[in-house]
């Protein structure tokens, strides 16, 4: 019979709370933080893997990790899931706020900060030091484009992540956006208020305000890219190739040995 599979909270706390659990993954190299991290958290404790999958809305991200889930729970390694508005503490409140479409370019910033914040303090970290897999659904790469693109100062936003734990891999999917309007509609029949970039005056035509907010965000990816170094992937494949390579990517952060 398949066990049954806890929630990202669950089972963090569950690997907490029993320190005698044995765990199938491989000792990474030490981990460390962008900046000055979580107080009182030595990156050394945290031997688990976090592994970052990023990409717009549309771009086969949540398939593609609940398949490398399965994937990774069925080679032994316990995961534990994390993403946008997950937090217990403001998901629920943020998700009320961006429905009015009336939030300033600094409370959205800061709100989804806190919702980082809270995720990585109460699910990753507790989750790492309990040597889990820690599959992020995007990760701090999305916020920081977004709000490049609405005019952050980038110096301000890299203080303001500098808690964060770098990632052992992280894997960005690239889509055109004609082709994730396609997915959108044929998922949802709908564009987001947000996700179309409509606060920015780009077009009062949310179709072409869409593609143009798509375009600027995937330019800043391409910047943050060379400064953070992450994997860029063709996402206008199959999910069956597309999860494939994935595979072997990630076969290989695990096959690699410390230091």
């Amino acid at each position: 019979m398949a066990k049954p599979r806890r929630s990202a909270p669950a089972a963090a706390a569950a690997a907490a709370d029993w320190p005698g659990i044995s765990v199938q993954v491989p000792s990474p190299a030490p981990k460390r933080f962008y900046g000055h991290g979580i107080p009182g958290v030595d990156p050394r404790s945290l031997t688990g893997r976090l592994i970052v999958v990023e990409g717009a809305d549309g771009s086969g991200r949540s398939t593609q990790i609940a398949r490398l889930v399965h994937w990774l729970e069925g080679q032994g390694h316990p995961t534990v899931q994390v993403g946008l508005k997950r937090s217990t503490l403001v998901s629920e409140e943020l998700e009320r706020a961006q429905q009015g479409n009336i939030l300033s370019r600094i409370t959205l910033s800061l709100f989804y900060a806190t919702d980082f914040a809270d995720q990585l303090e109460n699910v990753m970290l507790p989750a790492l030091k309990s040597g889990f897999m820690v599959l992020a659904d995007r990760y701090i790469y999305t916020l920081m484009a977004r709000d490049l693109v609405r005019g952050m100062d980038e110096a301000w936003l890299r203080n303001l992540y500098d808690i964060a734990v770098v990632p052992d891999a992280v894997f960005y999917l690239q889509v055109p956006p004609e082709e994730l309007i396609q997915r959108t509609f044929a998922k949802s029949h709908e564009l987001d208020y947000w996700e179309s970039g409509m606060d920015l005056g780009l077009s009062r035509d949310m179709f072409d305000s869409f593609i143009r907010y798509q375009r600027l965000v995937s330019d800043q990816f391409l910047r943050l890219q060379s400064i953070y170094n992450f994997t860029m992937l063709d996402g206008n494949r199959s999910v069956a190739e597309l999860n494939e390579e994935l595979r072997q990517r990630i076969e290989s952060v695990l096959a690699a040995p410390p230091g």
